[in-house]
């Protein structure tokens, strides 16, 4: 069976890749900068190589990084108090929870979406066949 390969999610992996590692390179502070890195390595690794059931755990896995996030950024903007300039926005975690929760939730319910099984050659509707 050959492999299959999804272009978006390359794209998008790399799009993270570099914007952490433009963040780690502004400087950003914290671990903040390297979920993207991470999620955009990972990405790039699932567009190579699709499978419906790496996709939801993917999901998943956002989900609950993204909400780990978004409570460390809620107490570093109490800290921080300031107008923050756009580099500095990118690479705060607020931020990247906000993202990688709504990431997270567009990777599960692409990983369970109909059409999407039926591309992996898992699709038993017959609403999939079409």
């Amino acid at each position: 069976m050959a492999v299959r390969r999804s272009p978006v999610a390359i794209v998008l992996g790399i799009i993270l890749a570099v914007l952490g590692i433009l963040g780690i390179a502004g400087g950003g502070g914290g671990a903040g900068p390297f979920f993207p890195l991470i999620f955009g390595i990972f990405l790039v690794f699932m567009g190579l190589r699709w499978e419906r059931r790496s996709l939801i755990i993917f999901g998943h896995v956002c989900i609950a990084t993204g909400c780990y996030l978004v409570a460390w950024g809620v107490y570093l903007a109490q800290i921080v108090g300031s107008a923050p300039t756009w580099l500095q926005v990118i690479t705060q975690p607020l931020f990247w929870g906000l993202f990688s929760i709504f990431g997270g939730i567009c990777a599960t319910f692409h990983g369970f979406w109909c059409c999407m099984q039926h591309r992996s050659g898992e699709g038993s509707k017959a609403s999939c066949r079409s």
